[in-house]
């Protein structure tokens, strides 16, 4: 079947922010702005959908003039396009303290997602970098010391992800049953609640809207991009992802890079030159 053929029935863009959306340096491009401001424009429905905290992202969809759903934190939380908390789900505080009551390398860079500031063991100005303007801010804490562990998630970072994976399976043996990881790059390690992930917070959204995952193209470049990736109607990989992420979907379409506005070109080659035949 021709390529454009497959694309007729959809009518949700869903897309990450880090490693797809965002250039490197963090930011959304003119070009991309615009393709997205005319995919609004001929009635599309557009989901970002990252592990960002919903105030770091903000932040960059501030920077839009057209309405975006935002599925945050890995889909623990989502806000309207009007900033509307639509569903919210946090991590008990007995829970998050179980899960990190085994032996951290102390090199890992340890971070509870609370509402308004994360909490972490160590500064890091990589992880500032992420921010092109401070707006979701670090606080320094003794985990010895803390008493409210209740987070959105938990987050580690590391350079070595052969550190990560060994801290990944400790956790996991006493709590596989509550928690399930993912890897939003591979220097960064994720907890959520298992029940929670980006499709489940996406298909809230499409149930909101009337649509279904098989009306949406997705687009990603982790791990924590995978169930998305997998359900939606029709899902893209950037090629600068990690070779594993692209092995274990063979069957996905790998597009241009995120430093080559990769999910912009594809749009507009696919939705908006040929959009005569694909807008009802």
């Amino acid at each position: 079947m021709d390529m454009i053929q497959n694309f007729n029935v959809i009518k949700v863009i869903v897309t990450d922010l880090d490693g797809t959306l965002l250039k490197p340096n963090h930011r959304i491009s003119d070009y991309t702005k615009s393709v997205f401001k005319t995919l609004h424009q001929n009635g599309y429905l557009i989901i970002v959908a990252t592990g960002r905290h919903h105030l770091d992202a903000m932040a960059i969809l501030d920077t839009l003039d057209f309405p975006v759903y935002l599925v945050s934190s890995n889909g623990a939380r989502i806000h309207t396009p009007q900033r509307e908390l639509l569903f919210s789900f946090d991590l008990e505080s007995d829970l998050v303290k179980k899960a990190l009551n085994v032996e951290i390398d102390p090199e890992i860079t340890v971070v509870l997602f609370k509402e308004n500031v994360w909490q972490t063991n160590k500064l890091s100005e990589k992880l500032n970098s992420f921010q092109a303007d401070l707006k979701y801010l670090p606080e320094l804490v003794d985990y010895k010391s803390l008493e409210d562990f209740s987070a959105i998630k938990i987050f580690f970072a590391h350079e070595n992800q052969e550190k990560l994976i060994v801290l990944k399976d400790a956790i996991l043996a006493n709590n596989a049953d509550t928690l399930h990881h993912a890897f939003s790059l591979p220097t960064c390690l994720e907890f959520m609640d298992k029940s929670i992930d980006k499709c489940f917070a996406i298909e809230k959204v499409l149930q909101n809207e009337g649509f279904t995952m098989s009306q949406a193209v997705a687009f990603g470049d982790g791990f924590n991009d995978l169930q998305m990736l997998s359900k939606a109607g029709k899902g893209l990989i950037m090629k600068n992802a990690p070779q594993t992420l692209k092995d274990v979907l063979p069957q996905l379409e790998i597009i241009d890079s995120n430093a080559d506005d990769g999910v912009a070109t594809f749009l507009s080659q696919y939705f908006i030159k040929n959009k005569t035949s694909l807008i009802n």
